[in-house]
């Protein structure tokens, strides 16, 4: 990621932390920037390090499933400045359960499918695997 005397373009921003352009727009429509991202004369976007370091925390919260309507009362929260640090708190904090209940579901997923493969790993190590769980004909 280079920074010239104008900032970082958009494609810059879209390498650096894997959003597409497109989304980056969609992201500045919804109000989930910090700041408005200024223009150049040449009417493009003018983003800076921190607009990045921004990003990056939006990705993390999106990818664990922080819906985008959180995500921007997070941002207007942050946005606001000192004083509602209890309600980024509660939010994050909300978000947080949300994710290690996800985390324990997949876990559970996991002991099952991995019971599954032990399973079937010894019935084909023994040569028992044929018709392990095979449909059985209707009549």
């Amino acid at each position: 990621m280079t920074k010239g005397a104008g900032g970082l373009s958009i494609g810059d921003v879209a390498e650096a932390t894997g959003l597409s352009v497109h989304a980056l727009r969609f992201f500045e429509r919804e109000g989930v920037f910090l700041r408005p991202i200024p223009r150049s004369a040449g009417g493009q976007r003018v983003y800076e390090p921190t607009d990045v370091d921004w990003l990056l925390l939006c990705n993390r919260l999106r990818d664990s499933g922080m819906p985008i309507a959180t995500l921007k009362t997070f941002a207007e929260l942050v946005r606001s400045g000192p004083g509602n640090e209890p309600e980024r708190l509660a939010l994050l904090q909300e978000h947080e359960r949300l994710v290690q209940a996800r985390i324990a579901d997949l876990n559970a997923s996991l002991a099952v499918i991995h019971a599954k493969v032990v399973a079937y790993a010894n019935h084909v190590a023994a040569g028992t695997a044929t018709g392990v769980w095979s449909p059985t004909p209707s009549r």
